[in-house]
């Protein structure tokens, strides 16, 4: 995040490996849209799609629920998992409907997604904003140390800025530094993890690589496991050329399992199962 180049995210797509993950993922997506159901029931696949992403993105912030009780709740509660798992479903129903906006203040969509997330559970006056010194952070699930709130600040704004200017840096390159930067920073009081994982989701879809967004990375990241989710985000953290690379060859494997979700959902509604 520190390059002096013009296109530092493109810098980033020129690491070792980068181009063969983004190959991968992009065959993976591929053929999910390649897919004859997706030509007849692409809603019925990008609802699916939605709920299996959000149950993943639950799982990873504790709470590992079944997708057969989340399609019989209807009430999610306003603490502990319940409140998790409602959170995700949320986030995932919101971020369709953030693209425009995405486009114009990727901060504002951050703030957004916060709000919708923990809005009603946290003190109002956190809820929506990064947090200031000495604000407490609940993140169980990253353990790296966190950063200063004027850090927080300083590389939100530099992380907006660089979206704002344009990238010619593949799609996964563009994802995966939204979300590693978001797990870095910590830059709310909760729920971090479950907007870090939406605004991946937001930048798949609105670079167009999965503009029906039927590739749940959730899905992915869940499969990949919580330990592995947290080595990589360590080798991000880290700086490294190797580390970050690591990171990014990580989110796109977590893309490919996700579509390969899809395709097993679009084949069960080819057989007449689901």
């Amino acid at each position: 995040m520190s390059s002096t180049t013009a296109d530092p995210l493109a810098a980033l797509g020129s690491l070792p490996g980068v181009a063969d993950s983004v190959n991968a993922m992009r065959t993976a997506v591929d053929r999910v849209y390649g897919h004859r159901v997706m030509r007849r029931r692409s809603n019925e696949i990008t609802s699916e799609a939605a709920l299996r992403g959000a149950r993943a993105s639950a799982a990873l912030s504790g709470a590992d629920w079944a997708l057969e009780e989340i399609r019989r709740r209807t009430d999610f509660g306003s603490e502990g998992e319940p409140r998790t798992v409602g959170a995700a479903l949320r986030l995932t129903a919101e971020a369709g409907q953030l693209l425009s906006v995405w486009r114009q203040s990727p901060l504002r969509v951050l703030a957004r997604l916060h709000l919708v997330a923990a809005g009603g559970v946290r003190p109002d006056e956190t809820v929506g904003r990064p947090r200031l010194a000495g604000e407490a952070v609940d993140e169980p699930l990253i353990g790296l140390p966190l950063p200063g709130a004027d850090e927080v600040a300083g590389r939100l704004d530099g992380l907006s800025r660089l979206l704002l200017a344009g990238s010619s840096a593949p799609a996964l390159v563009q994802a995966a530094v939204v979300h590693g930067e978001l797990l870095a920073l910590r830059p709310f009081g909760s729920c971090n993890g479950l907007v870090a994982r939406t605004a991946e989701r937001i930048v798949l879809v609105d670079s167009g690589l999965d503009p029906k967004s039927v590739c749940p990375a959730e899905v992915g990241h869940a499969e990949l496991g919580a330990e592995a989710y947290r080595a990589a985000m360590e080798g991000y953290v880290s700086g490294t050329p190797e580390g970050v690379a690591a990171w990014i060859a990580h989110c796109g494997r977590a893309v490919e399992l996700g579509a390969r979700e899809s395709v097993a959902v679009c084949e069960a509604l080819q057989r007449g199962a689901a």
